[in-house]
């Protein structure tokens, strides 16, 4: 282990946290890495209790307070939010020898400390954590020294438990460069996913009981003093929370959690999200930045189409159908459904292995986003004459879908929607640039026509998936035919028109930027 920081001063904390399936870790202690590392002592048991008042007052300020016991040794440590990037986490530490009482006398962030000293006397236990650590020291070349620590154990809240299956890469020389490139390469290898989830955070989570739900997109607020580059980073790293925490969700909830579909769909939101703000910066990205993360972007996105568009069939057509008992009144239905409920299964599962794989991904776009020169162009671009040129690029190419569909079919909506939803991506991204009441109002019709154009690409989808599955069962198509022909018609006809004229009126009024 590493020698304790001097108590009197702050330690900057730097590490990388690495979530793994517990049957891996045979497979990461004989990676070549992680062999050829230095063994830092025999493994040991750690022992740590969480404190805090019994409203939460530190939660709410992101101040953390435990205890460790150590073998005979106890340890007192204070640790306040992280500022978290693909697992990459900073954070002021303090930690000193515990001797029965708290002593909050070398935390020299006044405002931290003053909320340690107001809260003192109201500190109790909430929840522990029971953890083995191994701990190995990867020294690559002079100047570099990261700690592994595998940490398998057990987080308690009351009755309640979770399991813990951790790698730590603790920095102690080196850069964050350093950091990121062990990490890339060991998930190159190993499906371990980056995460920003403390083992604190964790622990508040599982003693309120609370059951991990998708995360949907949120940005940074831009401001003109922002470089381009600067503002494409902000919000790459946004989207990239976005896509992780997604995917550790899924994990965690698994093929069969309540959550699992919105934690699909809000992951592809991610990657799609990130794709769409890799092409509106490329005037200033690096000539083999773009079209390398454009294409892995897609495909990464394309792999897990098949399982979202199984879940859209279920969310917009079948369960309707249950909910309004519909099941009693089509011949064939019950067995359709059970053909849709395996194929989702199997599609889950898919989607599930490929997800718990996207930890090289994730962490190579951190690592290419660290390495991004800061060059002539990037620097006298200001961004928000680069926001108007790009966003009034994405109008031009909405207009253009928007004249080439007619006549109406499936794959000429589904293009226009797709260029609709990169110009309301666009918007987002760069709103606070241009903040009025008429973008936000141009931003709010933006978001209703993508919706209403997806829900006929959606309609679209499910009939193809129901044909395809009914195309050699006599039942099974008979209760198709039905389906689709109460999803299909003039009915559905007039409603693409009302929305392309909807649609028209807002792509040739003002833009508000």
């Amino acid at each position: 282990m590493s020698a304790p920081p001097n108590p009197n001063a702050m330690n900057q904390e730097i590490e990388l946290k690495l979530n793994l399936p517990a049957s891996i870790l045979p497979m990461l202690r004989h990676h070549p890495i992680v062999a050829g590392t230095q063994k830092q002592g025999r493994a040991t048991t750690l022992h740590n209790t969480y404190f805090d008042t019994p409203d939460f007052a530190l939660k709410a300020r992101k101040i953390a307070v435990r205890t460790r016991k150590q073998g005979r040794d106890w340890l007192q440590t204070v640790k306040c939010a992280a500022t978290s990037t693909a697992g990459l986490s900073q954070r002021p530490e303090w930690e000193q020898a515990y001797r029965g009482q708290f002593d909050f006398s070398a935390v020299d962030i006044p405002e931290v400390a003053e909320t340690l000293a107001l809260y003192r006397d109201a500190l109790a236990p909430a929840f522990t954590t029971r953890f083995r650590r191994e701990t190995r020291l990867y020294t690559p070349r002079d100047g570099v020294r990261i700690l592994l620590m595998i940490d398998t154990g057990t987080i308690e809240a009351g009755t309640r438990t979770e399991a813990i299956h951790e790698l730590e890469l603790e920095l102690e020389s080196g850069t964050e460069l350093d950091l990121l490139d062990l990490a890339c390469e060991l998930t190159r290898d190993l499906p371990l996913l980056p995460s920003d989830l403390s083992k604190a955070a964790r622990g508040y989570r599982l003693f309120h009981n609370q059951v991990p739900q998708a995360e949907q997109a949120a940005l940074p607020s831009l401001t003109t003093d922002h470089s381009a580059l600067d503002a494409f980073r902000e919000l790459a790293h946004a989207c990239l929370r976005q896509w992780q925490a997604n995917a550790n969700i899924a994990i965690a909830v698994g093929i069969h959690g309540d959550a699992y579909a919105e934690c699909l769909h809000q992951l592809r939101v991610a990657l799609r999200r990130l794709r769409s703000l890799v092409r509106i910066f490329s005037p200033i990205l690096p000539d083999a930045f773009v079209p390398t993360w454009n294409e892995r972007l897609r495909d990464l996105a394309a792999g897990l189409s098949d399982s979202r568009d199984i879940e859209v069939l279920h969310e917009t057509v079948l369960d309707p159908l249950i909910a309004h008992n519909g099941i009693q009144r089509i011949d064939g239905l019950p067995r359709l459904l059970t053909c849709a409920d395996n194929a989702r299964l199997r599609a889950r599962e898919t989607s599930l292995s490929q997800i718990a794989r996207h930890g090289h991904a994730l962490l190579a776009f951190g690592t290419a986003l660290h390495r991004l020169p800061e060059s002539a162009r990037t620097a006298t671009v200001p961004l928000k004459r680069l926001a108007r040129r790009r966003l009034t690029g994405l109008r031009k190419s909405v207009r253009r879908r928007f004249k080439a569909a007619s006549p109406l079919t499936p794959a000429k909506l589904h293009a226009l929607r797709i260029a609709l939803k990169r110009l309301r991506y666009g918007t987002e991204f760069f709103a606070p640039l241009f903040a009025s009441k008429a973008s936000l109002r141009y931003l709010k019709r933006l978001a209703r026509a993508q919706t209403t154009l997806g829900h006929f690409s959606d309609a679209d989808s499910a009939r193809g998936l129901l044909q395809a599955w009914a195309d050699s069962d006599d039942t099974l198509r008979a209760a198709t035919a039905r389906i689709v022909n109460d999803n299909k018609g003039k009915r559905l006809a007039r409603r693409q028109r009302r929305a392309l004229r909807k649609t028209k009126a807002l792509l040739w009024s003002q833009k508000p930027w």
